[in-house]
């Protein structure tokens, strides 16, 4: 004997679950997800985009590239720990999400304002000449 359902029932749990798909859509996030780094040399760039203290976002690599201090780069996701947001700003220093404005520090990827608890992972660079590449 198969369960009955009542409509009002039916229609409860079809209006939530659609709730609850708008709520994601609207707020740009996803389930969380990670980026692998890009195929070694891959370009991320030349030094003279990076400003110091600031850094990029590569939204195509899902990448950010910064310079924390004078001729240091750094690369990490640019997919955010706690739902898999595209980072989408450097600014003061940080790297921010708009989805729940989790911030990270641009020179080790580490966690200065949650609701993230985790780093952005770090990809290894190498710097030559001026162009900015994976290890």
């Amino acid at each position: 004997m198969s369960p009955t359902y009542s409509r009002r029932a039916v229609l409860a749990g079809t209006g939530a679950a659609a709730a609850a798909a708008a709520t994601a859509a609207l707020s740009g996030c996803e389930v969380a997800r990670t980026a692998d780094a890009p195929p070694s040399g891959t370009s991320l760039g030349r030094t003279a985009d990076v400003p110091v203290g600031g850094g990029h976002v590569l939204s195509d690599l899902d990448v950010v590239v910064t310079q924390p201090e004078a001729g240091t780069f750094k690369a990490f996701s640019a997919l955010c720990t706690h739902r898999g947001c595209r980072v989408d700003e450097v600014s003061d220093g940080e790297i921010v999400c708009p989805c729940h404005i989790s911030r990270f520090a641009i020179s080790d990827g580490s966690v200065t304002f949650g609701p993230a608890d985790q780093p952005l992972p770090a990809f290894k660079l190498k710097v030559s000449g001026d162009e900015i590449m994976v290890a």
